[in-house]
């Protein structure tokens, strides 16, 4: 049952809303230099003093507290594109082999087949068996346990397994990728 409190909490809230959205926003904007993303890590921020509403309203500078909000979502979001960008490097260092007369068929069934799976699983299996990682640095290289690799990439498999008709799911995969030369553009 909503007290009178809530209401007048809520009303002074949307008023906080409406006057320091764009600033935050702005904020987020510079700080991450992502103009798309800002908006959302300003809602984000928004939504999260919404959640402690009662200790942001009895701060001393509440839009001091809101900026700090928003700038630790910045340096999360900012850390998670460099760790991503460095998976991303470690993936594409791996060194590249062309294979001649590919079999142009089995790669596409393999792409699609990869397409088909959840991000996730995909890595896994890409990193384990296109690029040939082991168990830990695909955990490394995605900043999961090996519990997690192994899991994924067994469920993956099973899963390639059955889009590419039974065939050998590990090594469809490692053939399709080696006559392209380990390449998984079109895998995005």
């Amino acid at each position: 049952m909503r007290t009178v409190a809530d209401d007048a909490a809520a009303a002074e809230f949307h008023a906080f809303f409406e006057h320091h959205y764009a600033e935050l926003a702005r904020l987020a904007n510079l700080l991450t230099g992502e103009r798309d993303g800002a908006d959302d890590l300003a809602a984000d921020a928004l939504l999260a003093l919404w959640h402690h509403w009662d200790r942001v309203r009895a701060a001393e500078h509440p839009v001091a507290y809101a900026r700090g909000v928003v700038a630790n979502l910045a340096r999360t979001r900012v850390r998670s594109a460099v760790r991503e960008r460095r998976r991303i490097a470690l993936f594409w260092a791996q060194r590249e082999e062309r294979a001649e007369n590919p079999d142009v068929p089995g790669v596409v069934d393999v792409r699609e087949a990869l397409r088909r799976l959840p991000f996730r699983k995909r890595a896994c299996v890409v990193l384990r068996h296109a690029a040939d990682l082991s168990e830990k640095d695909t955990a490394l290289a995605l900043g999961v346990s090996v519990g997690t690799v192994k899991s994924q990439t067994s469920k993956a498999m099973a899963e390639l397994q059955r889009l590419l008709g039974g065939r050998g799911a590990a090594r469809t995969v490692r053939a399709a990728m080696a006559r392209t030369g380990g390449t998984a553009e079109g895998t995005g």
